[in-house]
């Protein structure tokens, strides 16, 4: 067939993106996108996203990058070795898509992102190395009704994997006991985290992570205009002889990430403005009754020695602290864990500021009672964690359907 040329198409940047028919090149930069990694994956699923246009993206790593990454970051260079890997990225991107805005946030996804982050968001896209990462992303885009795209790599192979919010089957529900075993080696019984994940440095090349990262942004494209998606789903690539096939997850009923917030509240004051007291009793006036303030994660309290009594106070999440160190400096006794997992008028929590519970800013916080339940985020905590993009509400771009 003869390809038509119009003379009267403006020719632009995205102009044959515009060719195809369903195209909508001004959603896709109206899109609030969260990449989460920024490894060998997270580098292909930036670079995919700045050639498409996307225009409003954070992007989420702890890790600084090393020699090793050369070899498969398409966007870092050799000066770029000891930097963060976020603000390396975020930089790239910017030199690919200069009208873009881009913001790193350098922290854990587990510990250090707040809920109020993925609720910013329309579309999480996911390039991880670890199962325990992958299933707190999976329950918080439940939490807050959000989509989320999975990518997995090893040697030449890899999936893709699309969870709509509020649909099952999800992450969780894929997970066998071999995932369970893996995930339960990380964490003692007194809730501190026995060992380094098991998981990472995996083996892989910069070819199968443009596959699989091509195929997430290309999923990602889909559900911002409403196309059919691999929801629920998986895509495996098998590189040694290029086959490929979909799989179909079945849902487990007893899985405990299928959960969304009914109500969320933006509040304007910031997380070092508001007691834990002051927001319970906000709660209390605008609920009409008795409530309990549900923190996003278990939060480690305080260290008490059995043997010296002596008490060590710690307000950091649970699982975010080595075993090693609950041995008390005196007597190197084990020390017993107090936790606390909501606030419902004890007077140690009640003057505390939320900004000092040792969770993340712009988290939630969720105020139960017998008839209602309402989330509270402290959006004041969004120009620190947002930067740029804090003045785009969450939520205001709702995907086609």
């Amino acid at each position: 067939m003869t390809p038509v040329f119009d003379s009267d198409v403006r020719e632009d940047r995205f102009s044959r993106l515009r060719l195809i028919s369903w195209w909508d090149q001004e959603r896709i930069a109206g899109c609030r996108l969260l990449v989460i990694g920024a490894g060998a994956l997270g580098n292909e699923i930036l670079k995919n996203a700045a050639l498409l246009g996307f225009a409003k993206v954070i992007v989420v790593d702890l890790d600084r990058i090393e020699e090793s990454n050369l070899s498969r970051a398409v966007l870092y260079r050799s000066e770029d070795i000891g930097k963060f890997k976020a603000d390396a990225a975020a930089s790239a991107y910017c030199s690919l898509a200069p009208d873009a805005r881009v913001h790193p946030v350098i922290g854990n996804v587990l510990h250090g992102c707040g809920l109020g982050l993925f609720e910013w968001s329309d579309v999480i896209v996911a390039g991880l190395d670890n199962r325990e990462a992958r299933l707190w992303i999976n329950r918080s885009a439940w939490k807050v009704n959000r989509p989320w795209i999975d990518g997995a790599i090893e040697g030449i192979n890899g999936v893709v994997r699309v969870f709509l919010p509020g649909v099952a089957p999800c992450y969780e529900c894929t997970l066998g006991e071999v995932d369970w075993a893996i995930l339960q080696k990380r964490m003692s019984c007194n809730l501190l985290t026995l060992e380094p994940t098991v998981e990472g440095k995996v083996p892989t090349t910069p070819t199968i992570s443009s596959i699989i990262a091509g195929v997430q942004v290309q999923e990602a494209v889909k559900l911002i205009h409403g196309l059919p998606t691999l929801a629920s789903k998986g895509y495996v690539f098998e590189g040694m002889n290029h086959t490929s096939y979909v799989v179909e997850y079945t849902q487990n009923a007893d899985c405990m990430s299928h959960y969304t917030l009914p109500q969320i509240v933006h509040l304007e004051e910031s997380s070092d403005g508001l007691t834990l007291a002051a927001l319970r009793e906000r709660a209390r006036q605008e609920m009409g009754s008795d409530v309990v303030i549900e923190f996003s994660r278990d939060v480690v309290q305080k260290f008490v020695c059995p043997a010296c009594s002596e008490e060590e106070e710690m307000y950091q999440p649970v699982g975010s602290i080595p075993f090693e160190r609950a041995r008390c400096k005196n007597d190197k006794h084990l020390r017993t864990v107090v936790s606390a997992h909501a606030y419902s008028g004890e007077p140690e929590l009640g003057g505390r500021l939320l900004s000092r519970l040792g969770l993340p800013l712009l988290d939630v916080f969720v105020a139960r009672s017998r008839e209602q339940e309402v989330a509270y985020i402290p959006y004041g905590d969004a120009p620190r964690v947002l930067g740029i993009l804090a003045s785009e509400p969450a939520g205001s771009m709702p995907l086609k359907s």
